[in-house]
């Protein structure tokens, strides 16, 4: 009878070390699982980087779309400087006619008035052309960037791409692995696309 206590004691001890290991392998195994599947996620992650700003200063869209911008901001400024030589022609005669007393002092005010509206009808032009020009780039900038992304949806489907960086001078990219780079094949690719259907207008 009095081996009875140390005999249970004995069993106890053994059925806690069993229940310890138990968890222990249990948990280990679970942790394991967790870890390998969040490798596998990792390595099932198709990533790639552009560099954005060699795409669009290598894209035929850009020189055809900024050209098209030079052409209209050279036609803003040639009609610029037609009324601004029509306002200093005005400007001359109202000084060559008040020093030579030509004009009576009623008249010479009414010309006056005028030259101060021409002059900022003029400065008004100006502003409303600077307006439309930015306004013309920022158009520009989005239809080629918004064709890039385009081409890059193509791209990371036809590929398996779960994600495409883009990777230019200030981005949130800091560092990517040269091998992760597909620039030079997005460039060809995005141009080649970009010709086949200007080549069908």
């Amino acid at each position: 009878m009095k081996k009875l206590p140390l005999i249970l004691g004995i069993v106890s001890i053994l059925a806690v070390a069993f229940l310890f290991i138990w968890e222990f392998a249990l948990n280990g195994d679970k942790k394991l699982s967790e870890e390998e599947s969040f490798e596998q996620g990792m390595t099932e992650s198709n990533i790639a980087y552009v560099e954005i700003d060699s795409i669009i200063l290598n894209f035929d869209m850009y020189f055809d779309l900024r050209d098209e911008l030079m052409v209209k901001q050279q036609n803003s400024e040639a009609e610029l400087n037609t009324k601004g030589r029509q306002y200093e022609s005005g400007a001359r005669d109202y000084e060559e006619k008040v020093r030579k007393g030509l004009v009576t002092r009623a008249t010479a005010a009414q010309m006056e008035q005028d030259l101060l509206q021409q002059q900022q009808d003029l400065l008004n032009l100006r502003n409303e052309l600077e307006t439309q020009l930015m306004e013309e780039e920022q158009v520009m900038n989005r239809r080629i960037l918004h064709y890039i992304y385009d081409y890059l949806e193509e791209v990371s489907v036809n590929n398996n791409y779960d994600y495409i960086l883009a990777k230019s001078f200030g981005s949130p990219v800091m560092y990517a692995n040269d091998s992760l780079d597909i620039t030079e094949v997005v460039m060809k690719g995005v141009n080649y696309k970009y010709r086949e259907e200007n080549s069908e207008k």
